[in-house]
């Protein structure tokens, strides 16, 4: 809550359509508390900073400064200056961050699973993303950096680490780094007092056999993997620039399956975009029930200005897209309970996360799968590792007792 701050930071995302809409709302809300108490500063961060900051400047006095994404570095300073009474913008993508000027964060939501970024930027250039245009080219944070975060994390009892980047497959292939995603799994995997490991995100193209064997072979990497693969038919997934078809991911679901029995895989979907016929959308349903996934997220296209999508003909109406949004949900809601149900009876282990808000007596973790648990039956503390028997499937959970 902003009351009686001295500083507020207005954090932002582009992928979505209206996002700066929605930005100037916040702001009319914000600039509230700059006309009660005139000292307090405003600063506006992230991609749509990154895309709009002059605007933002220029259209909403009570913003003292603008840091889009590659200027956290510069925060403290930028801050200093508007102390004084200088605004600032600083939107810089071109060339290569210096490693030196590189901040871990020091305040971290969670003492259990922290997230810890190996890549940043996107070099990949989907047609409908606008990350490349806001986050800038990629670039591979030094191994050094990496391991010595990890290290700090589990020395201070955090028992996940989640490696976190836009292409995570495409870590090592920039600025010199001598070793690959797959070197960097094995040498988080040797961190003592690290159990698990996940990371995200993964692009279907650059997903390896190497990375594949990695997670089948290194027990603290979970079994579980989010591949976003957008639509279920060629067509599309040509306009759309994702460098891969139908058969070669899915290819890469049979081996992962094959590598790594009980693997959940999640996935992305985007229904309506541009040109997209029924008979385009009928196969990403049958692709979806082929992958089985565990989970998804799903979202109607907005176009984004200055991508590439914006300039496709044959748009899909809103109506439909809402419908087909609709199918894609309940077909994954039917088999996420399907999946959920047929866990009941065994035995899961769960990473206690703290007690259930809602529910007294219970407690709240998450499995390997990255299932949620709410779970009874002992007295846990949140890290513990511990047993629980799946008692039942829901669409959105599991609920079980702790083995003792």
């Amino acid at each position: 809550r902003p009351e009686g701050a001295d500083l507020i930071l207005l954090n932002t995302c582009a992928i979505r359509e209206k996002a700066e809409q929605k930005v100037f709302s916040d702001l009319g809300r914000l600039k509230i508390f700059k006309a009660r108490d005139p000292g307090v500063l405003i600063g506006v961060l992230g991609c749509v900073a990154q895309a709009e900051g002059e605007k933002i400047l220029d259209r909403e006095p009570a913003v003292d400064f603008v840091v889009g994404t590659r200027g956290m570095a510069e925060l403290p300073e930028i801050i200093r200056k508007a102390e004084a009474g200088e605004k600032s913008l600083f939107l810089r993508l071109e060339g290569e961050f210096d490693p030196g000027r590189f901040r871990e964060a020091s305040v971290r939501q969670s003492r259990i699973s922290a997230f810890v970024p190996i890549i940043y930027g996107c070099d990949n250039f989907c047609s409908y993303c606008v990350v490349p245009y806001v986050r800038g080219r990629e670039w591979s944070r030094p191994v050094d950096e990496i391991l010595r975060e990890v290290c700090g994390l589990a020395e201070k009892g955090y028992k996940e680490i989640v490696l976190i980047g836009q292409n995570v497959n495409s870590y090592g292939k920039k600025n010199n780094i001598n070793n690959d995603f797959c070197g960097l799994l094995h040498l988080v995997s040797e961190v003592d007092g690290v159990e698990r490991i996940r990371f995200v995100t993964s692009h279907p193209r650059d997903l390896s056999g190497s990375v594949i064997a990695a997670m089948a072979s290194l027990p603290a990497i979970c079994e579980a993997l989010h591949l976003p693969v957008q639509s279920g038919s060629d067509r599309v997934l040509g306009m759309m620039n994702r460098g891969y078809d139908r058969a070669d991911y899915l290819g890469k679901v049979k081996r992962l399956r094959e590598a790594i029995p009980g693997i959940a895989l999640t996935t992305d979907i985007i229904v309506g975009f541009p040109g997209e016929s029924e008979s385009d959308f009928e196969e990403t349903l049958s692709l979806i029930r082929e992958a089985d996934f565990d989970r998804l997220f799903a979202f109607a296209y907005s176009p984004r200005p200055g991508t590439s999508a914006v300039k496709l003909p044959d748009p899909v109406a809103e109506k439909t897209k809402s419908r087909r949004l609709a199918a894609v949900l309940d077909l994954q809601k039917k088999l996420t309970l399907r999946k959920h149900q047929a866990l009941v009876g065994s035995s899961v282990e769960v990473l206690v996360e703290g007690a259930n808000p809602k529910v007294d007596g219970e407690w709240t973790g998450r499995t390997r799968t990255n299932k949620i648990v709410h779970f009874s039956g002992a007295r846990s503390a949140p890290g513990e590792l511990l047993n629980v028997i799946i008692e039942k499937g829901l669409p959105n959970c599991l609920i079980g007792r702790a083995v003792s």
